[in-house]
């Protein structure tokens, strides 16, 4: 009985060894974040950085300092691939101490669409939250910031000692995949049309300039009819130059022909009444070039417009961003420019033979946000210098000026804009003024009473879905302030090739989301200044920014922003009333608030079924409604009207 005993318990341990034997055994191994492709990760603003903060300094939350991490920016994401091998993830998360005091962030980790851990909201000052994460069975892996619902100014946002526990394949960072983009504006015609804006505003007295914008087979003539004593056009380039004429509204008919035909259409010359009676069209420096901006990227930029015919359609300002001004005053006290700008003036009357404007930019403080001299306490010389260089725009932006500002309060916020209207009104040229200070004090109530013309609504845009919608879809609340002469700024366009440096990359934005963002800026009335290197731009952005249709609606008349009409689960339906009596109206597929969705990062085949009805747009009866990227008549259609929208993606209709 024995032995048979000592038999069983060497075959149970025979067997137990056989089994063991049979198993591979497979050790985790460990992959910190910073060691992967960070190129993969999404920011917000700046660039990712390993083992740096976004703003290169060293990593510090809540004065701790960390020697591992990775320094991001909300709204930030990431997607890695974990082949199914994934164990844990360890992190420490929080808000870097170089963050300004209003930053708020929440972070997440989420896998194959679900929420798997969430920081909570944090503030700047927290200490770093831990996480660790069970990744058995996960397959697709997300880190996502959000920018704690207030918008991401400010929001540093570290993963801290980040790292994942693995095993087989090693976790690899997936690239979003841009979907291709697709071109829905047709083709100009070669018959000709008038573009363009159909009323302009000056100042009697002063120089005036206007291009008159048309499309048709080249060469085109130009002619006008009833123009004012004091100005001349150029039957050949459609230039009106001269001084404008007392004050009044002149009614100027244009015509433009060739081989084929003629069109014709009135211009009002409104002389006394103020600038930018529609919001300003043009480019600006700051998306592509940033500080690196010289004399030769500006001449490039006004060239473009001609050469690539975005001058055809209304499109103006050539504006030179920060960067052009030198170390020092002259001994003057005169601001002049660095070695990047050789002659202001002559670069001036180089665009202004084209028929186009020019723009500059300054800071009501000692230095502006790029570390240039700026025009504190020295207004009026700086504001006789642009006029005297031959300067149409003026972006005033806030920067260094809340180091010497009393406090917060609206007097406080509202002097450096109303001293410098002052001195712009003492020279004798038109500058449009652009009030750049974020939307502090709710500027739009009050913009247009220190004489602004546009002001900036919101801080920075980035060419990211949450920067780019966050911004545009909050613009309810500025909607009753807007008007010819005075316009919401929600800042300026981020399609094409952009980098804010001498590096470019395309943009971030997919084609359904480009679609959204131009039709969305057009709607609300905003100031539409491209923010890519024109002279590398794609025929897809080329057909976002002449869609004349689309722009018309930006340019109309009237004024009017559109507002917020209708919101559902996933969708917004804005509305804008037009001066010929039509309404503009934008069928929005916003996709939700939730986190989980970065799993839907670049995702083109989802669409969504939205309905608006007449009474909603508090009309009534039967309308006809136009598809105005496509230039499409949709049809009559009663009560209500029907569409799937793509996903991010629009549908912009004239509903007549």
């Amino acid at each position: 009985m024995q032995i048979f005993k000592t038999m069983k318990h060497i075959l149970f341990i025979l067997l137990l060894a056989s089994a063991i034997s049979s198993c591979t055994f497979i050790p985790s191994e460990k992959i910190w974040l910073h060691e992967m492709d960070l190129t993969a990760m999404e920011t917000g603003w700046g660039t990712v950085r390993a083992n740096l903060s976004c703003d290169s300094n060293q990593l510090s939350v809540a004065g701790q300092v960390y020697e591992r991490g990775v320094g991001t920016h909300a709204i930030s994401k990431m997607m890695i691939d974990l082949y199914g091998g994934g164990a844990k993830l360890y992190a420490a998360t929080g808000i870097d101490d170089e963050s300004g005091d209003e930053a708020s962030i929440e972070f997440f980790v989420l896998g194959d669409g679900r929420i798997l851990w969430q920081s909570g909201p944090m503030k700047k000052g927290d200490a770093a939250r831990k996480a660790e994460v069970d990744l058995k069975g996960i397959k697709k892996l997300a880190l996502y910031v959000s920018d704690g619902g207030d918008y991401n100014y400010s929001d540093h946002a570290d993963w801290l000692e980040t790292y994942i526990e693995y095993r087989k394949e090693k976790p690899v960072a997936m690239k979003a995949v841009q979907p291709e983009p697709y071109i829905l504006t047709p083709p100009a015609s070669d018959q000709p049309r008038i573009n363009g804006a159909s009323v302009t505003g000056a100042t009697p007295g002063r120089p005036f300039l206007y291009r008159i914008a048309a499309t048709g087979k080249k060469p085109l003539t130009f002619k006008a009819e009833n123009l004012p004593v004091g100005l001349h056009l150029d039957p050949a380039t459609g230039i009106i130059k001269g001084i404008s004429p007392v004050k009044g509204d002149y009614v100027v008919t244009v015509h433009v022909g060739n081989d084929i035909g003629e069109a014709q259409r009135d211009l009002h010359i409104v002389t006394g009444k103020g600038l930018a009676l529609t919001p300003p069209m043009g480019w600006n420096s700051w998306n592509c070039w940033g500080l690196s901006v010289d004399d030769s990227k500006v001449r490039a930029a006004a060239d473009a417009f001609l050469n690539s015919g975005l001058a055809d359609h209304g499109w103006t300002y050539i504006n030179i961003d920060d960067g052009w001004e030198a170390p020092e005053r002259n001994s003057k006290g005169e601001i002049v420019t660095n070695e990047k700008f050789p002659d202001m003036k002559v670069l001036c009357d180089y665009v202004h033979q084209q028929g186009l404007k020019i723009g500059i930019y300054s800071s009501p403080g000692p230095m502006t946000c790029g570390g240039f001299l700026g025009s504190y306490q020295h207004e009026e010389q700086d504001a006789t210098s642009w006029a005297n260089w031959g300067i149409d725009y003026i972006k005033y932006d806030w920067c260094s000026y809340g180091d010497i500002a009393l406090n917060d309060s609206l007097p406080e916020l509202q002097k450096p804009y109303l001293l410098m209207r002052e001195k712009l009104d003492k020279v004798n040229r038109d500058i449009v003024f652009s009030l750049c200070q974020y939307g502090m004090g709710n500027v739009w109530e009050w913009g247009k009473d220190v004489g602004g013309n546009l002001w900036r609504t919101t801080g920075d845009i980035t060419d990211t879905w949450q920067s780019m919608s966050g911004i545009g879809f909050k613009q309810d609340i500025c909607s009753p302030y807007a008007g010819p002469g005075h316009w919401n700024d929600p800042d300026m366009l981020v399609v094409g090739q952009v980098g804010w440096g001498p590096s470019l990359h395309p943009t971030k934005l997919t084609p359904d989301e480009q679609y959204t963002h131009i039709s969305l800026w057009c709607l609300l009335s905003a100031p539409l200044l491209i923010g890519c290197d024109l002279s590398h731009i794609d025929p897809f952005t080329m057909s976002l920014l002449t869609n004349d249709e689309v722009l018309a609606v930006n340019q109309d008349p009237m004024g009017s922003q559109a507002k917020k009409v209708k919101e559902g689960e996933g969708y917004q339906i804005w509305a804008k009333p037009m001066a010929d009596g039509s309404l503009a109206v934008g069928i929005f597929y916003t996709g939700s608030d939730s986190p989980v969705e970065v799993f839907n990062w670049g995702n083109g085949n989802q669409k969504k079924s939205c309905t608006i009805s007449w009474s909603e747009l508090g009309i009534s009866g039967n309308h006809k409604v136009r598809d105005l990227w496509r230039q499409k008549d949709l049809g009559e259609f009663q009560a209500e009207f029907s569409v799937e929208v793509p996903f991010h993606g629009v549908s912009l209709l004239q509903v007549r």
